[in-house]
């Protein structure tokens, strides 16, 4: 049974029918996120053959790549200069492509886990979750994802290893599945620690500052300009909006578990596009549900 979803006033925004327009006779498979592009077009990473997919603002299809290149893909997120981040949890790997779709860096080593590969030179991991940089061009990979150690890796902006942050646990500045992560303007981490039910905030250096509780499997964060935070609340289904100190100031009208339009098997991960729609992927129906002002 579902957590008790968290009371807040309505939003006004309203779901509508999936807009994308695939090749013909090309499906999603499990979409595990979506982000946007400075140029305003978004990508869509789902299980499925061309697992990175570029729309442009109205749904069409642009391009897709990635083809061989991923078991299980998972997170996904877009630089301040148009780099493309994703994630592989089965395979152990973070991809860095440029906006053409070129591969600039690998991180990790396909079929290995644990610290160092054995000759010392290349961190590994173990289930990464989601890789995101920073403002001040740190590289903070999130890893765990029920079968492995959670923590989050740093390197630098040239992929070297500065430090981890975290250990599995319960307590300030520990993880059991981080899952998503964003930051302020201040330079603060916001971190989505799904099996704990919370939002961690952290400093640059990954020092524990607050937290705020969302029962439930807080999944996918996206920062607003504004300083907001959008939630996408997992296995609740519940597509919400935070301030920083983790109040719930409003949430989808009807947006929960299920099939239909508004409903979700597991809200994943989730945008907000410059024309102020929002975008969520759900991993378990396979598709990207999309929100317009009402």
């Amino acid at each position: 049974m579902s957590p008790p979803a968290q009371s807040a006033p309505s939003l006004p925004y309203v779901a509508v029918a999936e807009s994308f327009k695939l090749p013909p006779g090309m499906n999603f498979g499990g979409t595990s996120g979506i982000a946007f592009t400075s140029k305003g077009t978004m990508f869509v990473l789902h299980r499925g053959p061309n697992p990175l997919m570029e729309f442009d603002a109205d749904g069409n299809f642009i391009r897709g790549f990635g083809d061989g290149m991923f078991d299980r893909p998972h997170g996904l997120r877009i630089d301040a200069q148009d780099n493309i981040w994703t994630s592989d949890v089965a395979s152990n790997l973070v991809y860095k492509f440029n906006a053409a779709g070129r591969l600039e860096m690998t991180l990790g080593v396909k079929g290995w886990t644990g610290e160092w590969h054995p000759y010392g030179h290349l961190k590994l991991f173990n289930e990464p979750n989601e890789a995101v940089v920073g403002p001040t061009g740190r590289i903070y990979v999130l890893q765990g994802h029920g079968k492995a150690e959670s923590c989050i890796h740093m390197f630098d902006e040239s992929g070297d290893f500065i430090k981890t942050i975290g250990r599995k646990g319960k307590g300030p500045g520990e993880f059991d599945l981080p899952h998503s992560l964003v930051f302020d303007k201040q330079g603060l981490l916001y971190v989505a620690d799904r099996n704990n039910g919370r939002i961690q905030v952290l400093d640059a250096d990954g020092n524990y500052i607050r937290e705020s509780s969302h029962p439930g499997t807080p999944c996918g964060l996206y920062m607003t300009e504004d300083e907001h935070i959008w939630l996408a609340h997992g296995h609740t289904g519940e597509v919400m909006k935070l301030d920083l100190k983790g109040n719930v100031v409003g949430k989808m009208a009807g947006s929960r578990q299920g099939k239909t339009l508004g409903r979700y098997g597991e809200a994943h991960y989730i945008a907000v596009s410059p024309r102020d729609e929002i975008f969520v992927a759900d991993t378990l129906n396979y598709r990207v549900q999309k929100y317009v002002r009402g």
